[in-house]
């Protein structure tokens, strides 16, 4: 942010110049930004982006295929928008999908003098001993993917929360014709993003009195973990008839499993993935739809709202906008939400023309 320490006309002594000199060192060294955290934040549109800002991408974990969509600087993601800003962006996490995994990485991130966090939140409460003190010391905090509403700046939301739940419902509805056992392979009990598209999947399962959820099961993110519980989905529920797995590693693991002539068109599937990872079972009607965005425009959207952000030319108030380059002009929304846009379906028609 670079705000200006803004002193008064005191007079003080060499010695209090010298401990006040050492404070404002400090904070630089802490944080990249000398600021007041106290301090009210106007912003000035005019004002020039910053360059050289150390932004850390921090995803829920390493590793995993969606975030290296989202966050690369060969897919377009958050560090191609940083590179292209003038910033020094670097992604870190750890290797599991965990708070006690995650907090280690935001930790060393803000001891490397972190101007920006850029975050995919794996609990939404116990991340914010952590992400307050580094906005206590100026950082700007930015979360996407998945919110930790009560310490951060913004929050850049891939699609509405029940868009996403409706239109996951409505898929598997029509493949199982509105009637059957539902099961949903989820990430973690504590993803704020999953949980929060969970129920409003049970609110538009309520059109479907006939669709029965059995059970929801969860795969860490985890390929293996993944696996196993949907393995274990068919033998608890022979009758099981349809599964939605809002995670990308969940609908792929799924999708490997019922890809045998003795599941495929008889259980069906969809959820949020990606294209390259899901074209196979597509192709071979496993999985006739899913839904997504595209991760790296929304990568690139959180990084292009965080340096904005950060430099000062916008606030997280309603109405406040910015121009994120080609994805075009964004405006600030209740609860400093930024929207990327709507889902989009994909399926045999159109799953060609996507490469991520």
């Amino acid at each position: 942010m670079n705000n200006p320490i803004k002193s008064g006309h005191l007079r003080v002594s060499l010695l209090s110049a010298v401990a006040v000199g050492l404070a404002i060192a400090s904070m630089v060294a802490v944080s990249g930004v000398a600021t007041a955290a106290s301090s009210p934040r106007v912003a000035n549109a005019t004002r020039p982006l910053e360059k050289g800002l150390k932004a850390f991408v921090i995803p829920k974990n390493l590793g995993n295929s969606y975030f290296t969509t989202s966050d690369s600087v060969k897919s377009g993601g958050a560090l191609f928008a940083l590179r292209q800003l003038g910033e020094l962006g670097t992604e870190t996490s750890g290797t599991a999908a965990t708070p006690s995994s995650q907090i280690p990485a935001i930790e060393g991130a803000i001891t490397k003098g972190a101007n920006i966090l850029i975050i995919s939140a794996t609990d939404p409460d116990a991340l914010c001993p952590t992400l307050k003190g580094a906005m206590a010391r100026g950082i700007t905090v930015v979360t996407y993917d998945a919110d930790a509403p009560a310490c951060r700046d913004l929050w850049i939301e891939q699609a509405t929360s029940q868009g996403i739940g409706d239109i996951e419902v409505d898929i598997i509805a029509k493949e199982m014709h509105d009637t059957g056992q539902l099961a949903i392979v989820s990430a973690a009990p504590t993803a704020p993003n999953q949980n929060v598209w969970i129920g409003y999947m049970k609110t538009e399962l309520k059109k479907f009195p006939h669709i029965q959820l059995v059970k929801t099961v969860y795969g860490m993110d985890d390929t293996a973990t993944s696996t196993t519980v949907t393995e274990g989905l068919l033998t608890a529920y022979p009758n099981l008839k349809g599964i939605i797995s809002p995670t990308t590693v969940g609908v792929a693991a799924a999708a490997a499993v019922l890809d045998t002539a003795k599941y495929r068109g008889k259980i069906f599937l969809t959820g949020l993935g990606t294209p390259l990872a899901m074209k196979k079972y597509v192709l071979d009607g496993t999985v006739p739809e899913f839904a997504l965005w595209n991760p790296a425009s929304l990568g690139y959207l959180a990084a292009y709202a965080a340096v904005n952000f950060a430099s000062g030319v916008i606030t997280n108030a309603v109405g406040q906008s910015f121009k994120a380059s080609t994805l075009g002009k964004y405006t600030v929304g209740p609860d400093q939400t930024i929207l990327l846009g709507l889902p989009f379906i994909f399926n045999k028609s159109n799953i060609a023309q996507f490469h991520f």
